[in-house]
């Protein structure tokens, strides 16, 4: 599959989808423009799947309607995103042509601080 990489996506996931072509939308020249140009643009492109962070793509863009997949990750973090790339691997393998999928990338808990001796 051709998949788009958004600004916003850490191309470290790229590792983990072996078999498939990855490109940044900076590489193409692509990283300004807005979400339903770059769509448009991706379709005219040929690719199969659109991968970002931007969670308002639902309500900008009507995926149904679509020739690429989108897939949302909800957070851009490496060191969160990198505990799911098995989970963003799957919904990539998964997507097909006007599909849109979130993946959910849950932010880490945070441990409390231990009590401290009086």
């Amino acid at each position: 599959m051709k998949i788009l990489f958004d600004h916003g996506t850490p191309r470290s996931i790229a590792r983990s989808l072996p078999g498939h072509e990855v490109t940044r939308a900076a590489e193409l020249g692509w990283h300004e423009i807005g979400n339903g140009e770059l769509i448009r643009r991706a379709e005219e492109a040929g690719f199969d799947v659109f991968v970002s962070t931007d969670q308002n793509i639902c309500y900008q863009q009507n995926p149904e309607q679509r020739l690429i997949a989108i897939v949302i990750l909800t957070d851009q973090q490496w060191p969160n995103v990198r505990l799911h790339v098995e989970k963003i691997a799957a919904a990539v393998g998964a997507a097909t042509p006007g599909s849109y999928c979130e993946v959910e990338i849950p932010l880490p808990t945070k441990r409390p601080f231990p009590e401290m001796p009086e």
